[in-house]
């Protein structure tokens, strides 16, 4: 089993900043993508950006300039820093792992438990 612990949510300010981490542990051999989607309250879950494991990345276009995901290898933790944050960012955010147990495994993605980021205007 895998799991992932997530940190760095609450409330800010427009404009503010939030920094997320998500740290995987358990049984993982090694780990392909990783990243983060969001859930705002009545809409279907969305990408927000990926990381693959040499660090190519992709955005949704509404975070594009403002947001930036990282990870450390090493430590399995994937990051993703949020700036000029708006009201309209406010949503759940999980992270999303893909990996596998073992050479001879396939992939698989494991979800942490969500933390949520209020944008307050």
């Amino acid at each position: 089993q895998v799991q992932l612990v997530e940190s760095g949510g609450g409330l800010v300010q427009v404009g503010g900043s939030l920094r997320l981490s998500c740290s995987a542990s358990g049984s993982i051999f090694d780990i392909n993508t990783m990243g983060w989607y969001r859930q705002a309250p009545g809409k279907q879950r969305e990408l927000v950006a990926h990381i693959t494991r040499h660090g190519n990345t992709a955005y949704a276009f509404a975070v594009k300039g403002r947001f930036t995901i990282t990870r450390d290898n090493g430590k399995n933790t994937v990051y993703l820093q949020m700036n000029s944050l708006r009201p309209e960012d406010t949503a759940d955010y999980y992270c999303n792992v893909n990996f596998r147990s073992s050479p001879v495994t396939t992939y698989q993605d494991a979800w942490g438990q969500g933390t949520l980021v209020t944008v307050s205007s």
